[in-house]
């Protein structure tokens, strides 16, 4: 049965780290000159996003997130998504969607954990189906961390770590509100 006469949402998944260092785009500069961004030294602050692209045929398409700040020394817990992250984050978007998922994502070992499987089991309202090993071209979130890179975090020096947590939810909230991008 498909996605539509299920009358569920095609939600795509998908994660990615940011640190301190901003990434390099094109800027403009004085003929001869080349523009130099200055950074403090690298950093051990990141976050991890985690986002969802959600499609239903005749709807917007809808964005949701949830970011994840990196403890601030190691061995004090778990730095990356949990399964249990990842269902909670799945359990949210059912809520805010109201209406079946079929999540398209890849084939992270923490998509593919036991509880995980057994959880997608128990409830009818969700399909989970695995993308073919490397092939991001099939999933639409990559963009989103394309747009993120080339836009609010480009050539962006950041002070704190405050400063780069401001900068990526105010990038995630423009694509967010503008589902065209």
């Amino acid at each position: 049965m498909t996605a539509a006469a299920l009358g569920a949402f095609l939600v795509f998944e998908d994660e990615a780290g940011f640190g301190m260092t901003p990434p390099k785009a094109r800027t403009w500069g004085r003929c001869g000159q080349t523009p130099v961004v200055r950074v403090r030294g690298r950093s051990w602050r990141r976050y991890s996003i985690a986002a969802l692209c959600c499609y239903r045929p005749g709807e917007t398409s809808r964005l949701i997130f949830r970011p994840r700040r990196h403890r601030r020394h190691r061995g004090t817990g778990r730095n990356s998504f949990a399964w249990t992250d990842y269902r909670d984050l799945i359990v949210r978007a059912h809520i805010q969607l109201q209406a079946p998922i079929v999540l398209i994502w890849d084939n992270l070992n923490t998509h593919r954990t036991a509880g995980m499987r057994k959880y997608a089991a128990e409830h009818d309202w969700l399909t989970i189906i695995q993308l073919p090993s490397y092939a991001p071209e099939l999933n639409p979130v990559e963009g989103i961390w394309s747009l993120l890179r080339r836009g609010p975090l480009a050539n962006t020096a950041f002070a704190d770590d405050d400063h780069l947590e401001r900068t990526l939810r105010r990038g995630l909230r423009h694509i967010q509100l503008r589902p065209n991008l």
